[in-house]
């Protein structure tokens, strides 16, 4: 008979069934949504071995008509994804039909903040999030991390390359809701009120362009730097902290592994965590948190003081002061208050494009954040710039939100759009679809205040440098340092720069860039 797993259901025929029978269908429905986290395929005409009997013409409208009942139900839409006819040489032509139901969470008003997670390779990053999404300890050989890692040599090699995200939600009891009890990621955001996603960048330092790619792109709403008690800060962590710090995001401190070593090394740690952070170049004020007292004072503080850097020490295998982390996300504030995003709202629509697929039967989809305005599903939009300078014209499909349907975008949420048959090689990474009344400009030269963080070498005209600014992220030279011959590290001037390859839509802002 038909397996029970997955979110694909046959069904020969729906006609007139008891209510009883009709409830059945319902929770089956319900449950095959779960399994495709908001989606499902109905094969109607189909018996459970998969065999391809097809339907009279009027057999196969009252079973969609049943379907839609079914659906209408559950809360859920169905489109008919094709149908087609079974040849039996017989005089009467019967069909099968294709249907895909979906669910849309009603409008998916939940507080979404952003975390970006930095650190160095080993400090028990991907271990952190694993123990925080999953709900299972550690077994201090890694098993909460695999369950996050996404390709074969991450597993092998145990570190992480790729930009992953990853969800925790609370509900509005404030509870933890994670993959624990096999939820799903639609599950997670059906009964969670508030969802952190987590975006795991890269440690090892060879990624570092990734790391700054992921923090400048994914507009992150706070930065959690994760530190090994018993190596402190080494490799990255100087960067990472630097990083975050010049991209203007609050950051907390997460002191991993304090079960492999004594109170008093975690102890060094934390102080040597205290001096950096109390540097004339980071005027941060530590907060070390010892109890659950803390946690919530930690997070009331930092969200309206940034220069507040809270501290954290715990065990991912012993579960020692997870809760306090847990405490404070669950507190933690967005920062972009409901009224900044109200005045984005009223702004007109523009989409970052920071990510570019192709998807079997969906056709060319684009992920990315949503920087003003709103976008609905069959939204007219134009996308560009293209190396000539130009936008084309695009409509919207259909709109994803952690991996579940959503009817409208708004201000500052991520997604993916599907663009349907739009052809992919006229997209790149940094491009913006944007509101056709925008009118959008494009630039070629620019100039911005920069602050030269860490550089082997003397910064100076007709040098080449990578620019990150939002999304876009292309190769540039320097035309003009202002008032200066030359700059070195921790020095700070107006250059200005222009982009090797091709045009780029960039708006005049007040913030420095990194370089």
């Amino acid at each position: 008979s038909q397996a029970e797993e997955g979110n694909i259901e046959y069904k020969l025929k729906l006609i007139n069934p008891t209510q009883y029978r009709f409830e059945h269908l319902a929770t089956q429905m319900k449950w095959r949504l779960q399994e495709g986290r908001g989606e499902a395929v109905y094969q109607i005409g189909v018996e459970d071995n998969g065999m391809l009997v097809g339907l009279s013409e009027e057999d196969m409208r009252t079973s969609l008509e049943t379907l839609h009942r079914m659906a209408e139900k559950v809360g859920a839409d169905i489109t008919v994804l094709r149908e087609c006819e079974v040849d039996y040489d017989s005089d009467d032509p019967r069909k099968i039909a294709e249907v895909l139901i979906r669910k849309v969470p009603d409008d998916q008003q939940f507080l979404d903040l952003r975390v970006a997670v930095l650190g160095n390779v080993d400090s028990g990053k991907s271990t952190l999030l694993g123990v925080l999404t999953q709900g299972e300890l550690d077994n201090g050989r890694g098993r909460a991390r695999l369950n996050l890692f996404r390709h074969l040599h991450e597993i092998q090699t145990g570190r992480t390359s790729s930009i992953s995200f990853e969800i925790l939600g609370f509900n509005s009891k404030g509870e933890v809701v994670n993959y624990s009890e096999s939820r799903t990621a639609e599950q997670i955001c059906e009964s969670a009120s508030k969802m952190i996603t987590f975006i795991d960048l890269a440690g090892h330092h060879k990624y570092l362009k990734t790391t700054i790619f992921g923090l400048t792109t994914y507009c992150p709403d706070f930065a959690m730097l994760v530190v090994s008690a018993n190596t402190g800060i080494v490799g990255t962590t100087r960067e990472h902290l630097g990083l975050a710090m010049a991209l203007k995001v609050p950051i907390f401190i997460v002191v991993t592994k304090v079960d492999l070593c004594t109170r008093a090394t975690v102890e060094r740690t934390v102080r040597q965590l205290e001096r950096v952070l109390k540097q004339p170049g980071c005027n941060k004020v530590p907060l070390v948190v010892g109890g659950p007292d803390d946690a919530v004072a930690a997070a009331q503080q930092f969200a309206q003081t940034p220069n507040i850097t809270p501290i954290f020490t715990l065990s991912n295998v012993s579960g020692e002061s997870l809760e306090h982390l847990k405490v404070f996300f669950n507190i933690l504030p967005p920062l972009s208050n409901s009224k900044e995003q109200e005045e984005l709202m009223q702004q007109l629509t523009e989409f970052q494009v920071d990510e570019i697929y192709t998807v079997p039967e969906v056709g060319t989809v684009v992920g990315g954040t949503l920087y003003s305005g709103i976008c609905r599903e069959g939204e007219q939009l134009v996308v560009g710039p293209t190396d000539s300078g130009q936008f084309h014209k695009l409509t919207v499909e259909s709109i994803q939100r952690n991996r579940s349907g959503c009817r409208v975008l708004r201000a500052g949420q991520a997604a993916t759009l599907a663009l349907g048959g739009f052809d992919r090689a006229l997209l790149r990474k940094g491009m913006v679809m944007v509101s056709p009344e925008m009118d959008p400009t494009i630039c070629w030269q620019f100039e911005a205040e920069i602050v030269l963080l860490f550089h082997a070498k003397t910064f100076h005209k007709g040098f080449q440098v990578t620019v990150h600014v939002g999304n876009v992220r292309q190769t540039a030279t320097v035309v003009a340092v202002h008032g200066k011959e030359e700059l070195r590290t921790g020095e700070k001037a107006v250059v200005r720069f222009k982009f090797i390859k091709h045009p780029e839509y960039l708006k005049a802002v007040a913030t420095p860039d990194i370089v």
